[in-house]
């Protein structure tokens, strides 16, 4: 199956015009997989239980088993001052804790990286085993407005520090065994627009028989990016180096661990 790039823009949902008004943006897709966006407006009197249905503008990012959305969650002022927190607040992990085991060598990391959470939480990727620092006001604000746009709810936040252009992270999935399955991962970013790139496991290699397209996403400052079951399940993403990019960027990943007694037992499902 040969597909091509996807670019959010098809895939814009408009805001209503009243910032007053109350709405639900559903999503619907026919037996072809065309997917229609449909504005939903909420009675009077309902109370909205998500900043989803007080119109932010989402945009559904579809492929073969690849299933986003995408919002802008902060607005410009807002995004500049949690950057300007994180940069003064955010204490990255040193030593040992900055590399990563990648075909039996240990490598550092091209960026800065730690890891935030609930108590008695732990994730292991790349070789090794991160235990979170416990969360501060920042990272609950910015949690807290996820939590209130999507209904979903985390635990833990994983914190990338690009410097510049140079820094980057490759071709990986975020599914490592300690995740909830089927959960979603909330990808927020600040500070320089990257590209961000998607590309299906059947399709990583000029030979491979499957060739599906990558996707490719800008990732905007103050964004949003929720990636849903089963993305990463069957997509790899990275984010490539852009040698023009001279600012610095910061993503944070919340995601939802089973803890210790969950993974014992396996009633994380």
């Amino acid at each position: 199956m040969i597909c091509g790039f996807i670019f959010m823009d098809k895939f814009v949902i408009k805001k209503a015009s009243s910032p007053k008004k109350r709405c639900h943006v559903e999503e619907c897709a026919d037996s072809s997989g065309y997917s229609e966006k449909v504005l939903v407006k909420k009675k009077k009197n309902e109370v909205p239980d998500s900043l989803l249905e007080q119109c932010f503008v989402w945009r559904r990012i579809i492929e073969v088993n690849l299933s986003c959305d995408y919002t802008i969650l902060f607005t410009k002022r807002e995004a500049t001052e949690i950057f300007q927190q994180l940069e003064q607040e955010i204490v990255y992990f040193s030593g040992d804790l900055s590399k990563v085991h990648v075909f039996g060598k240990w490598h550092n990391v091209p960026r800065k990286q730690v890891t935030y959470g609930d108590e008695g939480l732990a994730y292991t990727f790349s070789g090794i085993t991160l235990s979170p620092k416990p969360w501060i006001p920042v990272l609950d604000q910015i949690r807290d407005k996820i939590q209130l746009a999507t209904g979903q709810s985390f635990n833990f936040v994983l914190i990338n520090r690009y410097k510049d252009g140079n820094d980057h992270i490759g071709d990986h999935r975020d599914d490592e065994k300690e995740l909830v399955p089927r959960s979603p991962i909330a990808s927020v970013s600040f500070g320089a627009c990257r590209d961000f790139v998607f590309r299906h496991r059947d399709s990583r290699s000029k030979n491979s028989l499957c060739q599906i397209k990558p996707v490719k996403l800008e990732l905007e400052h103050g964004s949003l990016l929720m990636m849903n079951f089963p993305t990463n399940v069957y997509w790899y993403h990275s984010l490539p180096v852009r040698k023009k990019v001279i600012a610095p960027r910061v993503n944070l990943t919340f995601r939802q661990l089973m803890l210790q007694c969950q993974k014992s037992t396996g009633n994380g499902k």
